[in-house]
């Protein structure tokens, strides 16, 4: 991979606090990312995966590392990414249509050349039918597609995502994953998607990152072959099953799980 062609990410790490206070959130890691790859990183509470993003976007500066992304050092917020969070953060007086154009708002871009592609990605998110609805009157999965089409609407080349389905339930989870495939098949945008779910990193991911509890370090990197798009049936896939298994048995073995709890 190119310095030019996507993230690169060398001897990276990150302390927060002096001292006796000093915390060390992430070791030095290294981790390529290509354009268009969809990458997960998978890791328990503590291990830096929402630090790694927060550094990789530059709303924290590193403690040391290289880090660019696309050919650019990073040395401040960049700017040019759509960003998911678990919560929606949508605004109550804004209806839908107006949450997704916040972002255009925002960056003081042209709305009249953003609508066309805001209601495009509504309509590609099953919200067509609810522009003009406030927030308060969709469901917690409505929402975070209202998110999710808000963070690509001016066409970022890399979209973040921290954990953005960890507050919906199991059903609407699953659903929002097989969503979200489809859409990133359709866009083939550059994604990182932290999550603390093996299954969904295995059924979303080209690779998953699997990282140590704190001081996180990255433990593996899995490549990730099951063909797309993967869909209900994706979990009977024997490839499915042995990765799953194998990142188990590397929280297992760091203490993440007890050895009682394993099937």
């Amino acid at each position: 991979m190119t310095a030019s062609s996507g993230i690169s990410i060398r001897g990276v790490s990150k302390v927060y606090g002096q001292g006796e206070r000093a915390t060390t959130a992430l070791a030095p890691i290294d981790l390529d990312i290509e354009p268009g790859e969809f990458v997960a990183i998978v890791g328990p509470s503590g291990c830096g995966k929402s630090t790694l993003l927060r550094l990789i976007t530059g709303l924290v500066p590193r403690t040391g590392g290289e880090l660019t992304v696309f050919g650019k050092s990073v040395t401040a917020p960049v700017t040019d990414i759509g960003i998911v969070f678990q919560q929606p953060i949508l605004l109550e007086w804004r209806n839908v249509l107006e949450n997704v154009l916040f972002q255009i708002d925002m960056r003081g871009l042209d709305r009249a050349r953003y609508l066309p592609k805001a209601m495009e990605l509504l309509k590609a998110v099953g919200l067509e039918d609810f522009a003009d609805r406030r927030p308060y009157e969709l469901s917690g999965g409505m929402r975070q597609r209202a998110s999710i089409a808000r963070g690509l609407v001016h066409e970022p080349p890399l979209l973040m995502m921290d954990e953005p389905f960890g507050a919906l339930d199991a059903l609407t989870r699953e659903q929002m994953r097989i969503d979200l495939e489809r859409l990133w098949m359709e866009t083939r945008k550059t994604v990182v998607f932290i999550t603390h779910s093996i299954d969904e990193a295995v059924l979303l991911a080209d690779r998953v990152v699997v990282m140590s509890p704190r001081p996180g370090r990255i433990e593996t990197i899995m490549t990730i072959d099951i063909p797309r798009p993967r869909g209900l049936g994706a979990r009977k896939d024997p490839r499915f099953v042995a990765a799953t298994d194998a990142i188990t048995e590397i929280f297992l073995e760091r203490g993440v799980f007890s050895a009682g709890g394993h099937g």
